[in-house]
């Protein structure tokens, strides 16, 4: 018989405890597509056994339901200019729906579906994922003491101060993007504790609403890749989704927010598509797949194309970032372009043996069609329907051949 775990008590306390793009995201949809239909799915990269946390992971999903935006948490998205009253006033009724999640096992792989009106279903990818990470990291680790990822990260800390000086140091922007895979909740506001404290002409804010509210620190993110996914379903020709969710977001945000995610199709196809309308109106660009540098290069040759000079713009790196990697890469592209670096595993989930879960939720659907990521690395493709897979890489490539 199958041995079943359960965690102590709810791993999730407040509405906030998400990303901040999430909710950026949710107030589009909100105001854009309030009848949208969206479908997730949840892939695990990692080979091991989740059937043993099935039934804590339902317990923790069903908890949700028991959240609610306080009037301190109301309060403190209202300073935003850019969050909407009528947003918020959406979020202070809003409520998880268990029901749009189903949960269950295929052999030893764990399925999670999400499936429900995009506004109301939104939310549940990073705590879902959150949740998930903390019930297996509990069993499996459970003598891991925060000291522990606090010492790993001070060392982290020092070695960087040994091998950079204080000049090349200077400009180096982190945040903290490690809410989905952490080792656990207490663990991720440790860390920020300490890169506020003791990294504080580096660490730039945090995508984690809930601790950059609590702690007085910066939330961090703009739009994630199921806005410009969606975008494949919501009424314009496929070839021209990505400049139409480009044009949504700057609609909605009319200035603010102004960093676009690059790696939906891949790469060159967004350029194709980033002419110079988008490129002033965007602040700059993320990467989240692919070589670093090759991205970084062909950015930059591409604002200069458009008579941009590249220092007016950043460069956010997203992708499985250390922060040797990114330093390393600050420091190649130092006076050629502005960078920052969201960090995520390597600073919530880095014990010395810990083995944190490679795991990812993805829309699938939108309105009861497929919709795909491609993206710039072969690992990081998403979509259950390699028919539309194929035919989206070949819109794409025919238009930037045409281009």
């Amino acid at each position: 018989m199958t041995q079943t775990y359960r965690t102590d008590g709810p791993l999730i306390h407040s509405l906030l405890d998400t990303d901040w793009y999430k909710l950026t995201m949710m107030q589009g949809v909100h105001h854009r597509y309030p009848n949208a239909r969206v479908t997730w799915e949840f892939r695990s990269r990692s080979a091991e056994d989740l059937k043993p946390y099935l039934s804590d992971i339902r317990e923790q999903i069903d908890h949700l339901a028991t959240l609610q935006l306080s009037r301190e948490e109301s309060a403190y998205l209202s300073r935003f200019p850019y969050m909407s009253p009528d947003f918020i006033r959406f979020l202070e009724l809003f409520r998880f729906r268990p029901e749009y999640v189903d949960v269950g096992m295929d052999g030893s792989e764990l399925c999670i579906v999400i499936d429900g009106p995009w506004s109301h279903s939104i939310l549940f990818e990073i705590v879902v994922l959150a949740m998930i990470s903390e019930v297996r990291n509990r069993v499996l680790y459970p003598d891991v003491k925060i000291a522990q990822a606090e010492d790993r990260l001070r060392d982290k800390l020092e070695n960087l101060r040994r091998r950079y000086t204080p000049q090349q140091l200077a400009g180096f922007n982190l945040a903290d993007f490690g809410t989905r895979r952490r080792l656990s909740q207490p663990v991720q506001e440790a860390i920020i504790r300490i890169l506020t404290a003791e990294f504080p002409g580096n660490f730039v804010g945090t995508s984690n609403v809930d601790i950059a509210r609590r702690h007085g620190i910066r939330p961090l993110g703009t739009m994630a890749h199921e806005w410009i996914m969606a975008h494949q379903q919501l009424g314009s020709r496929l070839v021209d989704s990505q400049r139409a969710a480009l044009e949504a977001w700057v609609q909605e945000y009319r200035g603010y927010l102004g960093i676009a995610v690059t790696d939906t199709i891949n790469l060159d196809a967004f350029l194709n598509d980033f002419d110079l309308y988008f490129a002033k109106l965007f602040d700059g660009l993320r990467h989240d797949s692919g070589d670093p540098m090759r991205f970084a290069e062909k950015c930059i040759r591409h604002y200069e194309k458009l008579g941009i000079n590249p220092m007016t713009k950043t460069l956010i790196f997203s992708d499985a970032l250390t922060l040797e990697k990114a330093m390393e890469i600050k420091m190649a592209l130092e006076g050629r372009i502005n960078t920052s670096f969201g960090i995520g595993t390597s600073l919530t989930c880095d014990v010395p043996g810990v083995e944190p879960m490679n795991m990812v939720i993805k829309m699938v659907s939108c309105n009861g069609q497929p919709v795909a990521k491609i993206s710039d690395a072969p690992g990081k493709t998403m979509s259950r329907d390699e028919g539309f897979i194929t035919y989206l890489r070949n819109v794409f490539e025919k238009a930037r051949n045409h281009g």
